[in-house]
């Protein structure tokens, strides 16, 4: 009959065995952690963290494991390098310019138009460039014409 101190002993080895499980992806499902899929890896995979958990490793050791057999996609959270901050952080940084050059642009054509109608109420003649590109921020585009529209 097993001890208290067994029956401790296998509760603490199972939670620990759970935890990891809960923690590495399931190489055939994709989708599912180990503990919660039934395939065939998956059952192996959690019998191999409960023997190296028996055979005395700690929980640092048996994810180096299952990374250096399996790769880094095997575990849910995988280590953050610069690499995996680069891909999270590209989005953003690529979003952030493209929001800044667009302000940019609305900021300078803004304020060139706002420039060019104070210098026209004051008198001050525009230059054959700046009464151009007045022109061109005034004049609405034309209308797109319609391929199935007959006429004009």
């Amino acid at each position: 009959m097993a001890t208290e101190q067994d029956v401790k002993q296998r509760q603490i080895i199972e939670e620990r065995a759970r935890n990891i499980s809960h923690n590495v992806r399931c190489t055939e499902c994709g989708s599912q952690s180990i503990e919660d899929s039934q395939a065939d890896v998956a059952i192996l995979l959690r019998k191999l963290i409960r023997d190296e958990i028996k055979a005395g490793k700690n929980d640092t050791e048996i994810y180096q494991k299952l990374r250096d057999d399996f790769g880094e996609t095997v575990l849910y959270a995988p280590k953050f390098d610069i690499q995996t901050a680069g891909i999270w952080l590209s989005p953003v940084i690529v979003g952030g310019i493209a929001a800044g050059i667009w302000a940019y642009q609305k900021h300078r054509q803004r304020t060139n138009v706002h420039i060019m109608a104070l210098n026209l109420v004051r008198g001050v003649p525009l230059t054959p460039r700046e009464k151009e590109s007045m022109l061109d921020i005034l004049t609405p585009p034309p209308a797109p014409r319609k391929w199935w529209w007959p006429g004009k």
